[in-house]
């Protein structure tokens, strides 16, 4: 009784922090002619209740794909069906075709956000709560209610979901996924994230660590045994989830066709719409960072800078899925989720600033095993999209939530206290250093030093860029700044999670387990 007494309290503090974000503003709030992620979400409620399947991603007198046309898997188009649905039932105005374009009132908007509300309450936050409860670490009723504390007061993710406005469907999704797998459940695992993939293609990021995972599991089980029947069954299970979700769409060649050409636009070039808009790049990713110094798009075509981001993306992503597949141990399965899921948004093609989520939610998962990486890693994380937390107006949002994960965070794990080698996870590469450990001794105060310097600069930053005029030279001085320290930072992380994994003595043991 304790124990659901006080994941009440955790779980009721959440909803109460995303209900007061989601009565501020959201994206593209007043502003003609495309307004914002809000308005993209409603007229595919408005297409997908008043159109015909067939028509969903085809560019069509009553579809104009130049206005927020459909660019995600089909079961984002059946989720805006389903809210189509209900918002038609209660006023049918809000999905007219054509004529409720733009549509903005305050009865929508408490629909809208509340449509979001449920879908935190029914997929992301079940998950995140029977996670902790599955954690070792967390055996302790209030250990876990700390830990699902830390992760559902996450900043990022409660202002884009609730601020900004976006679905926490696919995310909530590989969640499950993740869930699943920890207790060898490993076709509902496989089923979790095929539903978080066909919600949204950027699960990708997760579906190298998902595939290598499990097939190391199969080749330690032996595939001329239990392992190729596991192989096989894994197998059947993705086809049949893919197959039912794309059934609508397998008409014919060309509608499946089209829906690819939709969520995958090659043309677009490396940096997506945002590095063709004015003003200049605002991502944290390697790409965006060194177009401050060197145009790529005016240097090389689409097709290069594919090839050249998919070359440097796979080449950081190796290591850790090498070692994943000879290794398989459900730790470093979360790490590698990290990590790879990092390397895709640092180097990989068409990134948006919003995809540092899929970073985010698999940090949030090992934050009880390194809470102040962890931590650290989360405030960058949100801190990177400022620039469009405050063309959003979520200015206070940000700060207050900002600081409240902060101070839990501290309060919760003690994290100023777990800043040694050992801590962090570094004490199997700082024995490998051998006459170098000694420079270790000095570690935790050089890493509490830098953060303390770091969060100092993204506040001093954040400061500025809300209320300091940049220079008429460098009208996007503040923007860009955030940008570049966020990547800065970001390949830091990458590095250090790599190290992590590489050294990981822990994973050799623990995949005995699963042989």
């Amino acid at each position: 009784m304790e124990k659901w007494s006080l994941m009440t309290i955790t779980v009721l503090l959440a909803l109460t922090v995303r209900w007061t974000v989601s009565l501020g503003s959201y994206s593209g709030a007043g502003k003609p002619p495309m307004y914002g992620d809000y308005e993209a979400q409603r007229h595919w409620q408005e297409v997908t209740y008043n159109l015909p399947i067939r028509q969903w991603y085809f560019n069509t007198s009553d579809n104009n794909l130049l206005y927020w046309g459909l660019d995600y898997p089909p079961l984002t188009a059946y989720h805006s069906f389903v809210c189509a649905y209900i918002a038609k039932l209660i006023n049918p105005d809000w999905i007219a075709l054509h004529t409720s374009r733009g549509y903005e009132s305050q009865p929508h908007k408490l629909f809208m956000r509340t449509t979001v509300f449920v879908a935190d309450l029914l997929v992301y936050i079940p998950a995140v709560i029977l996670y902790c409860f599955s954690l070792k670490e967390t055996s302790t009723k209030k250990k876990a209610s700390i830990c699902a504390l830390c992760i559902l007061l996450y900043p990022g993710l409660i202002l884009i979901d609730h601020g900004h406005f976006q679905y926490p469907l696919s995310l909530g999704f590989a969640l499950w996924g993740v869930l699943y797998l920890s207790y060898d459940w490993d076709l509902l695992g496989s089923v979790a994230f095929c539903l978080a993939l066909n919600y949204k293609q950027m699960e990708l990021y997760h579906s190298l660590p998902f595939f290598c995972y499990l097939l190391g599991k199969c080749f330690k089980k032996g595939l001329k045994g239990k392992g190729l029947v596991l192989l096989t069954k894994i197998a059947g299970t993705v086809v049949v989830s893919f197959a039912v979700c794309w059934l609508p769409f397998c008409t014919d060649m060309e509608q499946i066709m089209q829906v690819l050409r939709r969520l995958f636009p090659i043309d677009r070039g490396l940096f997506e719409a945002c590095m063709f808009s004015s003003p200049p790049p605002r991502l944290a990713n390697i790409w965006c960072s060194l177009s401050v110094l060197i145009k790529m798009k005016n240097i090389v075509s689409p097709q290069t800078q594919l090839k050249l981001s998919f070359a440097v993306t796979f080449l950081s992503l190796l290591p850790t899925c090498i070692k994943l597949t000879v290794q398989p141990s459900l730790r470093g399965f979360k790490f590698a989720l990290v990590s790879c899921a990092l390397s895709f948004f640092l180097f990989s093609f068409q990134v948006h600033e919003k995809s540092i989520l899929l970073v985010s939610v698999p940090v949030c998962l090992i934050i009880n095993e390194i809470p102040f990486m962890a931590t650290w890693f989360l405030l960058v994380s949100t801190f990177s999209m400022l620039p469009l937390l405050l063309k959003d107006g979520l200015l206070l949002a940000y700060t207050v939530t900002m600081l409240a994960f902060l101070s839990v965070c501290v309060a919760s794990f003690s994290i100023f206290e777990k800043t040694s080698a050992e801590d962090l996870q570094l004490k199997p590469f700082s024995l490998s250093l051998k006459g170098y450990v000694s420079w270790f001794k000095s570690f935790p105060k050089i890493v509490r030093s830098l953060f303390l310097l770091s969060v100092t600069l993204m506040g001093v930053l954040s400061l500025m860029s809300a209320a300091v005029h940049p220079p008429q030279r460098l009208p996007d001085l503040f923007p860009v700044s955030v940008s570049v320290i966020s990547c800065l930072h970001f390949l830091l992380f990458l590095v250090y999670f790599n190290v992590v994994i590489l050294w990981d003595s822990k994973n050799s043991r623990s995949q005995k387990k699963i042989s």
